[in-house]
C-alpha cells in the first residue's frame, strides 16, 4: 500500500498448478475473453522445448540461447524444471511498473523469485481432482501410467506465506472454469488499475 491507502498500479499474476490441471487452456480462454483489455497482457515465456510440443504458446529457445539470456539479465525470473528452462522476459518488470496487469504461467517453486521481482503479485492456483489429472496426463501420451502416478504422488512445494492466492477448480466444464478464471484476472487487474 502507498501513502494514499490504495494499491500500487500494475501487477503480475502467476498461474500455478499441477500438470494436467489445465493452466494453458484456461489462460488461452481468458486471453480471448480479455482481448479488448489493453491493460491486461498474457506473457509469452521462453522455454527450452520445441514450439510444436503442445501446451502453451511459448517462445522456443535452445539451451544455449536460454543460458545466454539468463547470463545477460534478460529474464525477470527464470527456473528449471522437468529438464527444461523457463524464463519470464525482463521487460515485464517495466510493464508492471507503468500499470499493466500481466498474466504468466509460472511455477510454485519459483514464487519466491517472482515475489522478489514484482512488488504487486497475485497467484492463481489451478486445481483439478486426481482422476481428472490422471485422464488428462494419459491423453497427452508423454508418460506411462506408472510415471503419471509417480508425478501425481510427488508432494507439491508449499506456497509462500503472505501472497494473495486465488484458486480455480478446473475439474469440470472447461468453458465454465475459463469464464471464472477470466473474471478473476479482470477483478485482480481492476483492483490494481
Amino acid at each position: 500500500m502507498n501513502g494514499l491507502g490504495t494499491s500500487p498500479r500494475g501487477c503480475m499474476i502467476v498461474v500455478v498448478g499441477p500438470s494436467g490441471a489445465g493452466k494453458d487452456s484456461l489462460m488461452a480462454l481468458a486471453a480471448r475473453h480479455l482481448a479488448g483489455r489493453s491493460d491486461i497482457v498474457f506473457v509469452q515465456r521462453m522455454v527450452t522445448r520445441a514450439g510444436d510440443a503442445g501446451g502453451e504458446a511459448h517462445r522456443p529457445v535452445s539451451l544455449e540461447e536460454f543460458e545466454a539470456t539468463a547470463a545477460a539479465g534478460g529474464f525477470a525470473v527464470f527456473w528449471r524444471a522437468h529438464g527444461h528452462g523457463y524464463g519470464i522476459p525482463a521487460p515485464t518488470i517495466e510493464m508492471v511498473r507503468v500499470g499493466r496487469c500481466l498474466v504468466a504461467n509460472g511455477s510454485r517453486a519459483a514464487l519466491g523469485n517472482f515475489a522478489a521481482v514484482y512488488p504487486t503479485l497475485a497467484v492463481i492456483l489451478v486445481t483439478a481432482d486426481r482422476d481428472c489429472l490422471l485422464s488428462r496426463l494419459a491423453a497427452r501420451g508423454r508418460e506411462t501410467e506408472v510415471e503419471i502416478r509417480a508425478r501425481l504422488d510427488r508432494p507439491e512445494p508449499p506456497l509462500p506465506a503472505g501472497l494473495a492466492i486465488y484458486t480455480v477448480d478446473n475439474s469440470g466444464d472447461l468453458s465454465e472454469a475459463g469464464w471464472r478464471f477470466a473474471k478473476l484476472v479482470e477483478t485482480i487487474a481492476d483492483h490494481h488499475a
